[in-house]
């Protein structure tokens, strides 16, 4: 939703307080103890109590004035043609280092947990999830179950609501294995390619910078214009600044934690609007190819979307508060921060239900001698538990990241133990769980 009022203006603000009292005025600046662990913005200092004998502008302008002070400055630059900085206050800084030891190195008590036999499947389960609701933020309305199914089976789109979370999970792919090499131009136009195919009322505008003969998009909210990106002929350039900006390393000045880097990447992607639909998912692919080619292992299986979603308002508000705060990049990347923080804090929760589940399994095998490979066991988990009612060697294909021969070889040994059965005339071949199939687990010692 829109601001309720704009922040005052630091010039005037300044000048307002000298000429009533100077003494004040020096004061503010140079000895006022000030407290501004939570960074926060005028629109929500202004609903706060201020310090004893204080007003809400002397004590707005005591933060402004420390934050200049310490104010890293950025080689990207406002429409105005100002540069935005970013502020490393203790919580960045705590954070940024909590996201580096987590997202670069261990997770969930062991990076066993993710290794050989089980990465691919949560890599794959991780960018289904980050599709969906990357593209429900967007406006998609397909339920996750429906969109889960149609990309691990393999089956066309029915709607473009599907092609876009399609389109999301395609492009999320591209981010990943263009990350070992830098970000250009052309591969921000490939992604966007991919993010809208099928899915624009003028299919020309696919892969393309807006240009001065189209109309500018702009944000609204609430039927107020929130935000009127830069003019659509700047964007090339400010593309390429972009690019070299994604493309720095810690030994860049002024230094900037990889993470941060990541999060202003996003943000400017939604700050310029390079196209006439997709920013924001083009923005988040982005952010994943940053924190991969950072090193950030981890983000691969971190959902950021879900948490979004849950709270749009506050992803939209952390973009106001920047650009209405002169550029102080500090409220959306504390933001971000705490989100990814949030997602690898449910990435740990779901790790630990799998490491239970994944236990389960493992003890069923030791007393049925080693029967079946991990992915056979799996789809018996999932079948007995009833998340599964029926599976096709496409589908398993696509979830583990094997061939389909494979896949059919791993549903026909299942078969083979009398598990699975072929629904007959079924192409391709679909087989489901046989009658008594509890009662077989048994048999077999898996129950």
């Amino acid at each position: 939703m829109p601001l309720r009022t704009s922040s005052p203006r630091l010039p005037e603000l300044q000048q307002k307080i000298r000429v009533h009292e100077n003494n004040r005025f020096l004061e503010l600046v140079f000895t006022a103890k000030v407290d501004d662990s939570r960074y926060l913005h005028w629109d929500q200092l202004s609903r706060r109590t201020p310090p004893n004998g204080w007003s809400h502008e002397e004590w707005w302008f005591a933060l402004k004035m420390r934050r200049q002070s310490q104010m890293r400055r950025l080689p990207l630059r406002d429409k105005n043609g100002d540069g935005f900085g970013v502020n490393l206050t203790d919580e960045v800084l705590q954070l940024s280092e909590e996201i580096a030891r987590r997202a670069g190195g261990m997770l969930g008590g062991g990076k066993d947990e993710l290794n050989d036999a089980t990465s691919d499947l949560y890599l794959v389960r991780s960018l289904v999830e980050e599709s969906i609701r990357s593209s429900q933020l967007e406006g998609a309305s397909t339920s996750r179950r429906v969109a889960v199914e149609m990309i691990e089976s393999g089956r066309r789109p029915q709607s473009v609501s599907e092609l876009m979370i399609l389109n999301n999970y395609l492009a999320m792919r591209e981010a990943k294995e263009a990350a070992q090499g830098p970000l250009t131009p052309e591969t921000v136009l490939a992604w966007h390619r991919t993010l809208t195919m099928g899915t624009l009322d003028d299919p020309s505008q696919s892969g393309r910078l807006q240009t001065a003969a189209d109309e500018r998009v702009s944000v609204w909210a609430d039927q107020v214009c929130v935000h009127l990106p830069p003019p659509a002929t700047e964007l090339p350039d400010r593309l390429n600044e972009l690019c070299r900006f994604a493309n720095g390393t810690p030994d860049d000045t002024p230094y900037l934690p990889p993470v941060v880097r990541a999060i202003i990447t996003h943000f400017m992607f939604g700050y310029d609007h390079y196209f006439e639909d997709g920013n924001g998912r083009t923005a988040r692919t982005a952010f994943y190819w940053s924190m991969l080619h950072n090193g950030y292992w981890i983000a691969e299986f971190a959902t950021i979307s879900a948490i979004l979603r849950q709270a749009p308002g506050q992803y939209g508000d952390a973009y106001q508060y920047t650009e209405d705060d002169e550029g102080d990049l500090t409220y959306f990347v504390l933001h971000q921060l705490r989100v990814f923080k949030r997602a690898l804090d449910e990435l740990d929760e779901y790790i630990a239900h799998k490491r239970e589940e994944n236990s389960r399994v493992r003890r069923a095998l030791s007393s049925a001698s080693g029967l079946l490979n991990f992915r056979q066991a799996q789809m018996i988990e999932a079948l007995s538990e009833g998340q599964e009612n029926a599976i096709t060697a496409r589908r398993v294909a696509s979830r583990y990241l094997v061939s389909e021969q494979t896949a059919r070889n791993d549903l026909r040994y299942l078969e083979g133990l009398g598990l699975l059965a072929r629904l007959p005339r079924s192409r391709p071949v679909i087989w489901v769980p046989i009658g008594d199939f509890a009662d077989k687990l048994k048999e077999l010692g898996f129950g």
